[in-house]
């Protein structure tokens, strides 16, 4: 009988290996330079095995040549700084840069190209169903990083993590609870509808005019199925409200309470007639399951707003459909529409997947004629031009096998002649405002913004990132090890690491940009979006720190201000505690890369003396045991091991160990304790001791 197909995806041989490893018959990584030819000291000579058709095409695999020393260095020769490439002081900077001006590219010649190694992947969702995560995804980033720390320090928590392959969500829950409409004041509301506008700030706008909320908010039973999904609206904007504010009991059961009533008064005409309040509401109810760590959900919801977006037409230009007298129509059409893309645009590239709504879009890019007619709130044309690009960023880039430094060019051309005619309202949060809720507001949609725009410029050269830290960690290994010193160190191409450069300066400046907002107070509890951009940024200086031998203060401040915020989030956001305890165990492998190269630089430094006793590593030290018999204090100290085991970013003031309990998320408890490694799977010399 033969072997079943194994999908590429789940495949754990390269599709490529390289020469050496073909000649040894050796398992090899796939990966240019390879784990073996890393440690063997031959990383220059590591090429695949079946020479590629064209120098052109080598070249995305065997990086070029930088200009040698005595070249001199000026701001029109070398946009790289030789001593650190890839902190270059200019921000988005072009390729011409990169090269002398004798030996800049012709134009239509090849351009500089890497190769994907972020792969799309299949993870498991609560039914064990696989869905489906490309290549773009910040979770497919996340297990490039963990194959790069294996073939450098060996399993460990981080790489080896017992729930990687599935896509966490949270349970919905379907019991009644003990609630009643009465039990929310229309003051109370309000409030929560103030904090709904602050939470889908510079998202989207749904158009809703004060008399119209007030009409809704005060209770009053809708008879028509207008009037309920009307209803409908408001008990969402209600529920998103109550997501947002600290989970205490109350905000609790009003934010179940509506959200359950706003989702059966929307499925009540089983989705019998398209109309903007139905795409309004299931708008709403996607941006409720972000918060809710239900992203599949989210996405299918997007689904059926834009089927209804598009059969009532809000894709076409709608200043040449709409009557003239029904302009006040024209500009909620083109609101809706513009929110509808954001969102749909932002979700599809957090989790790599194709957007429905991208064919929809102009084929020349431009913007619709209705945009300059139209009065709109800045945040949200801001929103809109910037997911407009975000769009092409995937096609351009995650579409093809390899992606193009010429592309890239282009695309960090349009983000910063985007971020040129950003206004001055959205650049500085020190305009005075009527109220706090309106400076909240206003802060908040100003940082999801700018947060957008980072996100972009993360998602264009992370690939360069990839290609130029892969290097840089063979020459860093190659120059520790033992192997033959005469044999070549592989250098960095100039333009991957201009663009790469640009990476990390702008996981920097997003991660810079949440923590004056967190400093100021202004974040709310829970913030659906936020949470994946400062995962993806921390992920990027997670990679930069590990590929470094000493330490870069300013990026390992902001890399700890990402887990100070993702800390604040995990109270009410299982998805943010799950993003905390990875980065947390990313930050413990950054520490072992460290020490381990710091010891390997000993040990080359000083040949003739050796540590040869160390207390602490000892497998047979005795450890001491608390004197008496008392059950209890035996029972507390073995509570006290696990909490810190499990939760290592939890510390008393004065650095001892605090007894802790996991967190409850919306009444469930979540344990991580299935996430640590369970290295004896890794030892085979455990399988020949004796059972106890």
């Amino acid at each position: 009988m033969p072997r079943p197909k194994v999908h590429p995806a789940n495949r754990l041989r390269a599709s490529t290996a390289c020469t050496a490893c073909r000649v040894s018959k050796k398992r090899c990584s796939g990966y240019f330079p390879c784990t073996n030819c890393i440690h063997k000291g031959r990383g220059r000579s590591c090429t695949p095995f079946k020479s590629l058709p064209s120098p052109a095409l080598r070249s995305r695999l065997v990086p070029a040549s930088q200009p040698t020393a005595e070249t001199p260095r000026t701001s029109r020769t070398m946009g790289v700084d030789l001593q650190d490439p890839l902190r270059s002081q200019s921000h988005g900077s072009r390729i011409r840069m990169a090269y002398p001006d004798s030996d800049a590219p012709e134009t239509g010649s090849h351009s500089p190209e890497v190769t994907h190694r972020t792969h799309p992947r299949m993870l498991r969702n609560l039914q064990g169903e696989r869905v489906y995560v490309g290549k773009a995804a910040s979770l497919s980033f996340l297990q490039l990083l963990r194959d790069t720390v294996t073939q450098h320090i060996g399993p460990s928590q981080f790489s080896h993590n017992g729930r990687s392959g599935d896509m966490l969500e949270a349970e919905t829950h379907h019991d009644v609870l003990d609630f009643s409409e009465e039990c929310c004041t229309v003051d109370e509301k309000n409030r929560f509808i103030q904090s709904y506008h602050a939470a889908t700030s510079g998202f989207f706008n749904l158009s809703f005019s004060d008399d119209t909320l007030s009409s809704f908010v005060c209770p009053a039973e809708p008879k028509t199925d207008q009037e309920k999904t009307k209803a409908a609206i408001i008990d969402l904007m209600v529920a998103i409200g109550a997501q947002s504010y600290p989970n205490d009991q109350k905000a609790l059961q009003v934010e179940r309470f509506y959200f359950s009533r706003g989702q059966a008064r929307t499925f009540a005409n089983m989705l019998e007639d398209p109309s903007m309040d139905l795409v309004r509401v299931f708008l709403l109810m996607s941006f409720y399951m972000l918060g809710a760590c239900r992203r599949n959900t989210a996405f299918m919801y997007l689904g059926v707003a834009l089927r209804a977006a598009v059969a009532l037409g809000l894709h076409a230009d709608s200043p040449g459909l709409i009557n003239p007298d029904e302009s006040h129509e024209g500009d909620e059409r083109s609101r809706l529409w513009m929110s509808l893309c954001i969102l749909d645009l932002l979700v599809s590239s957090i989790l790599g997947r194709p957007s429905a709504i991208s064919p929809l879009l102009p084929e020349n890019r431009e913007e619709p004629s209705w945009i300059e007619a139209t009065p709109i709130d800045p945040s949200l044309l801001a929103s809109y031009q910037l997911s407009l690009i975000l769009n092409e960023v995937i096609i351009c880039l995650y579409s093809e096998k390899a992606a193009s430094a010429e592309k890239a060019d282009v695309l960090l051309c349009k983000l910063n002649s985007w971020s040129d005619h950003l206004p001055l309202s959205l650049r500085t949060s020190t305009l005075e405002h009527k109220d706090q809720s309106t400076f909240r507001k206003h802060t908040i949609g100003s940082m999801h913004v700018a947060c957008s725009y980072h996100f972009a410029v993360i998602l264009v050269t992370r690939p360069f990132l990839v290609s130029a830290l892969g290097i840089r960690l063979a020459r860093l290994h190659q120059s520790l090890s033992t192997g033959d010193p005469s044999e070549e160190v592989p250098e960095e191409d100039p333009v991957n690491s201009q663009l790469a450069a640009a990476c990390i300066d702008s996981a920097v400046y997003m991660l810079q940009t949440c923590l004056e907002v967190h400093q100021s107070r202004l974040l709310l509890q829970n913030m659906c979006i936020l949470k994946a951009f400062i995962f993806a940024a921390a992920l990027v200086l997670g990679f930069y720190m590990f590929s470094r031998h000493d330490v870069d203060p300013e990026v390992d401040g902001v890399f700890r201000g990402a887990l100070t915020i993702l800390r604040m989030l995990a109270s009410q956001s299982a998805q943010a505690a799950h993003y905390l305890e990875i980065i947390t165990m990313l930050e413990a492998a950054i520490g072992d890369q460290r020490r381990r190269l710091a010891a390997q630089a000993r040990q080359q430094r000083s040949q003739y003396v050796s540590r040869i006793f160390s207390f602490n590593d000892s497998p047979t030290t005795p450890q001491t045991q608390p004197e008496g018999d008392d059950e209890e204090a035996r029972k507390a100290t073995s509570l006290r091991v696990r909490s810190v085991t499990s939760y290592p970013w939890l510390h008393s003031n004065d650095g001892a160990a605090v007894v802790v309990t996991p967190p409850i998320i919306d009444g469930t408890l979540f344990d991580w304790e299935g996430m640590d490694l369970s290295l004896w799977d890794s030892f085979p010399f455990l399988a020949e001791s004796t059972t106890i």
